[in-house]
């Protein structure tokens, strides 16, 4: 069982760290275009910051129904964060405990 359990895990917790940076770029951007530092006319931009959109989007809009905006701040990215960060500390106490 911990043949393939282990393995699992790792694979488990590197793809929500992957998906937890792709989070964080993807507030980052967002602050970026709020504040006309960067253009979404520029194609490169616009492509990475859909691609971003398209990716965060489904994790970020539930916790977007429950948690309203507060005074134009978006909140969302920080709570899935803090999800990830907990998933991630779930499997790796799993792996422990398996190993």
């Amino acid at each position: 069982m911990d043949i393939i359990l282990g393995p699992l895990i790792t694979v488990l917790v590197i793809a929500l760290d992957l998906f937890k940076w792709a989070v964080i770029i993807s507030a980052i951007l967002s602050w970026l275009v709020a504040f006309n530092v960067i253009n979404t006319h520029n194609q490169f931009v616009s492509m990475v910051g859909e691609f971003l959109w398209r990716l965060t989007e489904p994790a970020l809009r539930p916790i977007r129904s429950i948690i309203p905006n507060i005074g134009g701040m978006d909140l969302s990215p920080i709570v899935l964060l803090l999800i990830i960060i907990f998933l991630q500390n779930v499997l790796i106490n799993i792996r422990i405990s398996f190993a």
